[in-house]
Formats: structure tokens, sequence, C-alpha cells
């Protein structure tokens, strides 16, 4: 995935992966994709980037295998919405580190602009990136949550990796509101 250096092959894990991680517009795409948002012009619009970029850093996920294709009709014609593969799936930890970290340690520019990360199952927020600091439960896509208070008032359930179909188990459309806040 490499879009400046490739670190792919070097003997150090921690350079091999951000290799794939270590670019922001990647992170981001992920979190859209997460929020469920997987459609090109969905993510343009929230990210604010332009298509070129997207496009780039869309097709780096996708050949690194966090991230897939899947074919859907917008009423005229056949396009592709991205989903996450469970390679994606489990890069869950690495996403959550980083919003765990920035709420404890970078001043947000304003009350609203917060984004926690939720164990849906318990409903408490955690400070852990891998597992619930409440009851100790891994966390996991399925049963974590993000609270961007930008997007809405309420946690928003994240999307999944399909499990044997073709069809994305996205539990959430949209995303909320439009822009580029977490």
């Amino acid at each position: 995935m490499a879009l400046r250096s490739d670190w792919s092959q070097r003997n150090c894990s921690m350079a091999r992966g951000l290799d794939i991680f270590g670019d922001p517009w990647g992170m981001l795409v992920l979190r859209e994709v997460f929020f469920g948002n997987g459609r090109f012009d969905t993510m343009k619009t929230r990210l604010q980037v332009a298509d070129s970029v997207l496009t780039r850093r869309l097709a780096a996920l996708v050949e690194s295998g966090l991230l897939a294709k899947q074919p859907y009709d917008d009423g005229g014609r056949t396009r592709h919405e991205y989903v996450l593969t469970a390679k994606g799936e489990d890069a869950l930890p690495v996403l959550n580190a980083v919003v765990i970290w920035s709420e404890k340690h970078l001043q947000a520019p304003s009350e609203r602009a917060h984004m926690y990360v939720i164990h849906a199952t318990c409903g408490q927020r955690t400070g852990s990136a891998d597992s619930c600091t409440e009851c100790g439960e891994q966390l996991t896509a399925g049963n974590t949550s993000w609270h961007s208070l930008t997007r809405s008032e309420e946690p928003v359930p994240l999307a999944t990796a399909p499990k044997h179909t073709d069809k994305p188990t996205n539990r959430v459309q949209g995303g909320g509101e439009e822009g580029t806040a977490a």
C-alpha cells in the first residue's frame, strides 16, 4: 500500500504495519467504512478529499486486503461500494487506539469535536483499544460503537465484514451529518 516509500518488506513488524496504517487518508477512509460509509461519493463528501487521492487510497486498501469492492446498482449503472474484509475488521484496535490516545492527549477544537469508543454490550465508554475497561470483554466491530458528537447524539454501531455472503452487513447507512468531522 506504500504511497511514499515501500516498507512492506522491512524486517520490522512496525515498519510493515506503517506501510499500511501510516497514511492519514487511509486511516480516515477506514474510519468511514467502519461508520458504514462505503460508497465513493459519500466518502468524498465526508472527507472533503480530491477524487484522485480517494481513488488511490481505496485502491491501496483493496490491494492490501483490508477492503473489498462490492457491486451495487445505483438505478442506472452498476457501481462499487467498499466493505471491510476480515483483515480490515481486525484493524479496529488500531483505529480505536488512535481515537483513545487523541482524546487523552490532544485538545479538541470544540465541545462537539470528540469521539469515544463505546462497548455496545455494556454501554460503557472504554479506555482500551481492544477490550472494555468496564467489563473486560474483547472489543470487536460487532460489539463496538463509536460516538462522534459531530455525527450523532447516540453512538453509531460499526460496520462489520460480510460473513459468507455477497451483501455487506453494515448496520448503519450514511453515518450521520456531512462534513469532515469524525
